[in-house]
This record gives structure tokens, sequence and C-alpha cells, in this order.
């Protein structure tokens, strides 16, 4: 999802320009950034003795980082559970990198930007020093990368004097390491754009192996972010381009090929690499993908997008991906014969989803927030591979004065509170989608309000309100758009968002029958609040963020048929969609109390779903 990022939230931000003073607040960010110069790499400090037998390649994968470079704390009574953030990461890969002396990769497969105050306020300038200091080898571009559109405060490409790419090339220009897509063209000529270096594949040395990397970006990009950004590009599909790259590399001399790919799936189980029973092996695109190749076409895959987990053999390659948002990591060991100079599959070794714990709970070994609620929590230095974790001082030195600048905007109260915690959920009626809803309704006074499901990335946690803890929530610096629809029109939008495979959006003044399996056609009845029937021929004032009025997530072919006089995409309006909300809750002065259930239920037909394709409630990509 996407859209505009806040230029400098906190105050009300104009789509057009920046007020003077966060004006000032944005460019000192900027200076506090560029004054350190990111020379904290993080390498082993002994090389051990040659190993006998195969060669040993460790491949440490991230994904989906969304802007979290910093680290996150729960405090249980007492004690303190730290975890996540480059910090933290760098004391990793130190410990891995010892472990292996120079034959250890580590790769992302996309959505580094968009979801922080200080990421989005420095365009993910701040993420690419981390990723520096980290020495990463490379990453894949992800939708989210497209958010930021042009460099300054607006994010929607709109004039035609305006670079829809000012801010992605700014990274790309920043970034030690390759930002790697071998699937992007100009829609107009096919070529490659020219603002995107090299042909998206790279070739590096580990232990005297070449190795070959190519990345890809999701084809589902230009309904991932703002459609405008990225309407000029074509996004090839997968498994051929996947094919092309790899057959290019291993003629290029290539001993081992992998594929960064910004496209993902996910899996209930991952204790066993060639069960794949409880994955969406169906409806994924990793999947897909690797159906479409010959096997050994490739020797390894990093997959991202869904922040799901996938640890599996596919059609006979090993593919990982994690819950990323820069709180846990993968590995892939890949032993390779010394005299073939070819991958054993047999040695192969995959381990997902291992988090960054600073802190764990002695009794637990956890840092898992989730798991420590409501127990007893005594907190020691985590270990990994039986060596203690110690936050890397370079590093935090790098970020500190980013994260000190957003400190004062992150802590902001805005004198409201949670009297009990609102959560999000992707897959079904939520408590937190459905008080958005019901606010966005309430700011317009509209009929109805409609929220897609992966604009929402956090919890509303009980407790004081801040601003950070609302930004948190409502990354995404979008507009808020009314649309007038008749009653036909208004189904058809409906069965589009609720068959786009999107999720379940969430709704303030109408109730809906869903098919439990997510398809085309899932939507089965839509009535207004209370039951009653909508009238085909009658007009409905319907409010929405501007990503979707946009067409994004899989709505565009239906609003391009609805009249362009009956959509205000809210260009030049006051306040962005998380500003108007807060401005909205102050003067309500109300506590945040859950709103009723009831506007969403499924048909019981969940048994009849394939396997994968049943809601799973994990968080939208």
């Amino acid at each position: 999802m996407i859209e505009n990022r806040p230029w400098i939230g906190g105050v009300f931000l104009r789509h057009g320009g920046t007020p003077k003073r966060m004006k000032r607040f944005a460019a000192v960010l900027f200076l506090a950034i560029a004054c350190v110069t990111p020379q904290a790499t993080v390498t082993a400090e002994v090389k051990p003795a040659e190993e006998a037998g195969p060669i040993r390649l460790t491949l440490v994968a991230t994904n989906d980082q969304h802007g979290w470079v910093m680290s996150q704390t729960e405090k249980f009574g007492d004690a303190e559970i730290r975890t996540g953030g480059s910090a933290v990461m760098a004391a990793y890969l130190k410990i891995l990198r010892g472990n292996n002396f120079g034959g250890v990769m580590l790769v992302d497969a996309g959505d580094l930007f968009q979801g922080t105050l200080a990421a989005n306020l420095s365009e993910g300038s701040v993420v690419i020093d981390a990723m520096n200091a980290l020495s990463y080898d490379c990453a894949s571009i992800g939708n989210h990368e497209f958010d930021y559109g042009p460099i300054g405060p607006v994010s929607v490409a709109t004039q035609p004097n305006v670079d829809p790419f000012g801010a992605l090339k700014a990274r790309i220009a920043q970034a030690k390491f390759p930002l790697l897509s071998a699937n992007i063209y100009e829609e107009a000529t096919g070529a490659r754009p020219g603002w995107l270096p090299g042909d998206g594949q790279m070739m590096i040395e580990r232990k005297g192996i070449k190795i070959g990397i190519f990345g890809l970006t999701t084809p589902q990009t230009p309904v991932t972010t703002v459609p405008v950004n990225v309407a000029t590009l074509r996004f090839g599909s997968l498994a051929p381009e996947a094919l092309i790259a790899a057959k290019q590399l291993r003629e290029k001399g290539a001993d081992v090929v992998i594929a960064v790919v910004h496209a993902g799936g996910k899996c209930a189980k991952w204790d066993n690499p060639d069960d794949t029973s409880s994955c969406d092996e169906k409806t994924s695109e990793i999947f897909d993908m690797m159906r479409g190749l010959p096997p050994n076409t490739l020797d390894a895959v990093v997959a991202g997008h869904t922040h799901g987990v996938i640890a599996h053999r596919i059609n006979g390659t090993p593919v990982i991906e994690s819950y990323g948002l820069g709180r846990f990591f993968s590995t892939i060991e890949l032993f390779v014969d010394p005299a073939t100079r070819k991958v054993i599959p047999t040695k192969t070794v995959m381990t997902p989803v291992i988090p960054l714990c600073e802190t764990v709970d002695s009794t637990t070994n956890s840092c898992d927030f989730r798991v420590l609620r409501g127990k007893p929590v005594n907190a020691v230095a985590a270990t990994f591979m039986g060596k203690p974790i110690t936050t890397d001082a370079r590093v935090a030195a790098l970020l500190d004065p980013a994260l000190q600048q957003v400190k004062e905007l992150q802590e902001q109260s805005l004198g409201l509170s949670v009297p009990k915690t609102l959560g999000r959920d992707y897959e079904n009626e939520s408590m937190l989608g459905s008080f958005l809803a019901d606010s966005l309704r309430g700011v317009e006074k509209a009929d109805i309000a409609l929220l897609n499901p992966g604009g929402l990335r956090a919890d509303l946690k009980a407790g004081d309100v801040t601003y950070g803890a609302v930004y948190e929530v409502l990354p995404f610096d979008n507009a808020i758009s009314t649309l007038k629809l008749t009653g036909e029109e208004l189904t058809r939008l409906l069965a589009a968002a609720y068959g786009s495979r999107k999720g379940v959006f969430q709704s303030s003044g109408i109730e809906v029958k869903l098919s439990r399996c997510p398809t085309s056609d899932r939507l089965k009845l839509v009535t207004l609040e209370g039951g009653k029937p909508l009238d085909p021929s009658h007009q409905y004032r319907v409010v929405m963020p501007d990503f979707l009025a946009r067409g994004g997530d899989g709505l565009a072919p239906i609003l391009s048929t609805i009249e362009p006089d009956q959509v205000d995409l809210g260009e030049n309006r006051e306040l962005n969609l998380r500003d108007a909300l807060v401005d909205f809750w102050k003067k309500k002065k109300e506590p945040f109390a859950g709103p009723r259930t009831g506007r969403v239920s499924f048909l019981q037909d969940g048994d009849k779903c394939s396997p994968g394709t049943k809601l799973d409630g994990h968080n939208g990509p």
C-alpha cells in the first residue's frame, strides 16, 4: 500500500508544501544524517583455520524492513525487553561473519522504506546509512521503494515537471550496494529505465566461488504503491525474467545463482522443508514463479513482500522469507563441492525467523512481546550461537542523530487515551479498523468509509496516545478522498475490494457477507448499517484514502468507469488523513473505545478452501 509519506508529521501537513517550522525540522534531520559518515561496518575480527571438505556459504537474508532501523522496547514490571534494529543486527552479523569468515552474503528482499518517522522524514536516507554500515551486498527493489515519489514534501507525481523517481534515485546514489531489479522496463519503449543502473544482476565472490545474484520486483507494484508514480513503468513476469537472468549469470561464469525477489507467500508450518501443504501454493507469487522454472535453475531464493514465513524447497530450490520489520532475519547454509563447484542440495540448511534479541526473558529465552505479556519476566542479555549480544556502538552512534531528531515528535502526547488495546487483523473485521473507519466517516460526515487493511501497520496499544503511536498505525501520508457513488457503483467497487486478495477491507456504514475463501467473487451481500438494502440508483458519499481512490489495491478497473467529477482526490486539503483524524479525536476529547462488531460475517465454506488459501490473520504487504 502506499501513498504519500509524512515529509514532516506532527503538525498539520499540507499536500502542496511544508510549514516553515517543519521545513527547518526536516532540514536539521537531513543535516544530522549527512554529518555522520557511515564508517561503521561489521566484519569478523579473527580469521579461523580453513575448512576442509565442501565450501560453506552463509546467505543471511532480511526482508520488509519498512524503515525499522531502531530497536523496540517494552517493559514488564522492572524488566525491559529490547529487540530489533540495525545496531542489534550488527552484533548478530559479527558472530555470523566470525563463524564463517569470508563466506557470508547479506541481502534484503525489498521494501526498505515507508513505515517509521525516521525513515519517512529522511525519505529513506537513514535506512541506507544503516545498510551501508552493515555492509549489505545487495537489495531487491520493493513496491514501497516508489512511495516517496519526487524529492521533497509532495510524494505523488501529479505534475509533468515532477520526477516520480526522484527520492528513489537519491537512495540508489547513496547506497554502497546495488538495488537490483531485472524486470523493470519503460512502458513506452520496453527499454531499461535510464535511472536504474545495470541490468538487475551482480557477481560477487566468496571463498573462491563465483556467485551471481539478481533481483526481481513484484508485478503487483502498480496497485501496491501510488499508481501514478509508476505509470511509466512495466514490471515483467517473474518466472521468465528469472530464467533469463539465471541463464545470463551462468554464462558469465557463476557457480551459484541466487534470486532476491520482492514477491513471496506464506506457510503456517516450516518444520519440514519438503512439506508445503500449509503454504499458499495456489495463490502466492513465489510459488508460481518457482513452478515456472526448470529444476536447478536457481540455487537459493530470498523472498519478501508478504511478511509471511517460508523455509521450504520449492521445485527443488530452497526458498526463505521472514516476518521483517527489522526484528527478524533468516539464513540458508549452502555447501559447494570444491571439485564440481556445484551446490550439494542434501547439505543445504534453512533457518527462518531468527529474532533479533538484545535482551530476553531468562525462563523462556524469548524477546517476543506477545509471548511474554502477562507473564513474570526476568530480562537477561541475549546470546546467539553461544556468544553474548552486545549492541554495536558504532552503528548506534550513526543512527542516533536521526533518531534523536524525531524523538520529541514520536513521544508527543495527544492528551487522549486507549482503555483497551485496539488490534488490527488483516483477514477479519478488527476493532482498530472499525474504530478508524468510524472516525474517518465522522471527519467527513460521509455515508460510508472504507479502509484497506494493508494501510494499518500496527496495533494501537492501551494507554496514553502519542503522535508516534498513531504514526506507526498510519505511516502513509494519504489524502482524504471522497466519492459520490450510486448503490450499483458502490456494490461493484466493494466486490473488487473484497475480491482483490488484499485482505478484509475495514468499513463504516455498511455490513457485508463474505466467502471465507479469498476468491474473486468473495462478496456475497452488502447492506447499509442495520441491514437496510442499498438503493442501486441512490448516490452515496463514500470516504477513503486517496491510495484507493487512485486505483490502489485492485480498484483501478472499477474506478475507470466512474465519471471524474464523482471523485475528489483531496489534493488541496489542509490536512492529510492521519492528521485530520488526530484533529477530529482532539476535538471529541473521548477515550478510544472499541466499536460494535458484526460488520463482516463469513459464510461457512472455510472447509472448501484450497490449502493455504484460508484466512490466516497475518498483516499485509
